[in-house]
């Protein structure tokens, strides 16, 4: 397989391009699980060869739900992806993490219902760690690119994220109990791209721009689809740098133990399994079932 990206990009609402990018180009790709959400965009920031893809589309068309997940990781892996940064707009659950600051977090909680979590199944099944689903070393990256930015980003390091299925916003007695159980923030779309990654064996890690208090705040504004852009764009300026900063400073060899999750993972019978199901996963079980 031939590298066409180190580092790929996830983009959240109202990321569509990334600027600064050179020797730009468009590929469309077929995944054995359907279309990603839109055309990558292929490029170079400083050198370092990076692929971007609007997670819902450009326009915002894919709801976070329908998110065709399986197909965007596919795609970023065929593409030679190792580092995969995805950039979130959040709700924040604590007082001191306010609207246009920033998290990098390492702990999440499922509270989705209704996605397709796993590459595994249909005749293979597979078990990977997923203690600490967010790579150390991409958020370590992406902590040091907003420090140094100094005033200029207000970062926090770590932090446990709920993902909820969505498309509506929480309820306040929700937003209460997440606060209660010591949550940091809210989205609806680190699941199941971080597990996916995982079993990929692609490091995966987020910065997440804060756009709003959820709703257990009650002094400030409700939460609104126009009040994330809105904070999201005042952000957006400031998230670019850390992401340049960042891609360019990720370790060229990984060593982490996201690069080998699969290593001990799969516990079906190599010759037992479909050869549909052999061939559509080559591209991530290839080299443990062969």
């Amino acid at each position: 397989m031939q590298q066409e990206a180190r580092v790929g990009i996830i983009g959240g609402s109202g990321l569509y391009e990334l600027e600064g990018m050179t020797s730009v180009r468009e590929v469309k790709i077929k995944t054995p699980f359907g279309d990603p959400s839109d055309t990558i965009i292929l490029g170079r920031i400083e050198g370092v060869h990076v692929a971007f893809l609007p997670r819902h589309g450009v326009g915002h068309r894919i709801s976070p739900t329908e998110l065709p997940s399986k197909a965007n990781i596919w795609a970023l892996k065929s593409l030679g992806v190792e580092y995969i940064i995805s950039i979130s707009t959040v709700g924040s659950l604590k007082e001191k993490i306010r609207p246009t600051d920033f998290v990098i977090p390492d702990q999440l909680i499922d509270r989705t219902t209704l996605r397709q979590n796993t590459f595994f199944g249909n005749g293979i099944v597979g078990h990977i760690p997923f203690a600490n689903p967010f790579c150390p070393v991409v958020a370590s990256a992406l902590y040091e690119a907003g420090h140094k930015l100094g005033a200029g980003a207000r970062m926090h390091d770590g932090g446990t994220v709920i993902v909820m299925e969505g498309p509506q916003f929480s309820t306040r007695a929700e937003s209460e109990l997440y606060r209660s159980w010591g949550a940091d923030v809210i989205l609806m779309t680190a699941l199941p791209e971080s597990k996916l990654a995982r079993e990929a064996e692609i490091c995966y890690g987020m910065m997440a721009v804060v756009t709003d208090y959820d709703c257990w705040n009650e002094l400030s504004e409700t939460v609104s689809a126009e009040m994330v852009i809105d904070n999201l764009h005042k952000s957006l300026e400031t998230a670019k740098k850390i992401l340049r900063h960042a891609i360019i400073n990720l370790p060229v060899k990984r060593d982490c133990a996201c690069s080998h999750a699969l290593e001990n993972a799969i516990i079906t019978n190599p010759a037992l399994i479909p050869e549909k199901v052999k061939k559509d996963l080559k591209l991530i079980i290839g080299k443990y079932i062969e």
